[in-house]
């Protein structure tokens, strides 16, 4: 009875495939897959479909799930298509082969009703196991890109350096403030580091006990720490939680914490006399020209 299920479902393929894309197509109308361009959607049904029917025929897990699967991570497909595909798929198949007989006893149900699950259960958890290892080794990779990103220390001038702050800064993103601060102060040989707290959204005792201990950590190594954007709420704040801030300077912008940094190394900015009228000359001489 098994060899004559597969027989029915292989000789019955272009039935049981148009049958499970008008469902799937007919579910659309409602689901996340409403806004995936047409063309998009019915290649990937497609596809979809060919790697089921090629694990019946070569009586095994392709390789082909491990890649479609891969494939739907990169294109940002939640796991609930494969699921929801492969359960409308079963229903499909189990009542297309019921359909064929007019007498079904309940022997028969039962071996139809393994045979179909025998099939379709080990490509649901082949499909999930591979979905689930592809999305966790890309959520590692965007954190890892995301941790590289959310410290950055910029040289911007000879011993002088920067590094701006964005977001919310926890213990795990401290640590790794530290850690970039230390590797770079001695990697661009920096005098001062100016960290920018411009775009972070709180400071509370937390933060600003991690940001007093990454400024003390350069300062034993040898450099100068600047604390620049500095915004009224947030100096009242740390003036409320009694914080001390008074060990390195702090300045309201990055612009006055760079002039205090240069300054620092023994440089200023000086304004040349003139220098408009020496433009006013050259962009004449242009258009005389």
């Amino acid at each position: 009875m098994p060899n004559r299920v597969n027989q029915i479902i292989i000789n019955n393929s272009d039935i049981i495939i148009k049958n499970w894309l008008e469902i799937v197509s007919e579910k659309r109308k409602s689901e996340y897959t409403s806004t995936i361009s047409e063309e998009l959607f019915q290649s990937t049904n497609r596809e979809f479909v060919n790697v089921i029917f090629k694990s019946l025929d070569e009586a095994r897990l392709t390789t082909d799930i491990e890649d479609f699967s891969e494939r739907l991570v990169n294109l940002g497909w939640p796991l609930s298509y494969l699921t929801d595909g492969l359960t409308t798929f079963r229903r499909v198949v189990f009542d297309f082969i019921l359909s064929q007989d007019d007498q079904i006893d309940t022997e028969y149900f039962s071996i139809i009703l393994a045979k179909v699950n025998d099939w379709v259960d080990p490509i649901i958890n082949k499909l999930v196991n591979e979905f689930s290892g592809n999305w966790e080794h890309t959520v590692s990779l965007q954190r890892v890109a995301l941790q590289e990103l959310s410290a950055p220390l910029i040289p911007v001038m000879e011993n002088i350096t920067i590094m701006p702050l964005i977001g919310t800064i926890d213990t795990d993103r401290a640590k790794l403030i530290m850690e970039n601060l230390l590797e770079g102060v001695i990697k661009h040989n920096a005098e001062v580091v100016l960290i920018d707290i411009t775009g972070v959204p709180v400071v509370d005792t937390m933060v600003a006990h991690h940001i007093i201990q990454a400024a003390e950590a350069v300062r034993l190594i040898g450099s100068n720490c600047i604390l620049v954007g500095i915004r009224p709420e947030i100096a009242q704040t740390i003036v409320n939680l009694g914080i001390d801030l008074t060990r390195f300077p702090t300045r309201s912008s990055l612009r006055k914490g760079f002039t205090t940094a240069l300054e620092l190394t023994g440089r200023k900015i000086v304004r040349e006399n003139g220098s408009e009228e020496i433009i006013e000359d050259m962009m004449k001489s242009v258009e005389e020209g």
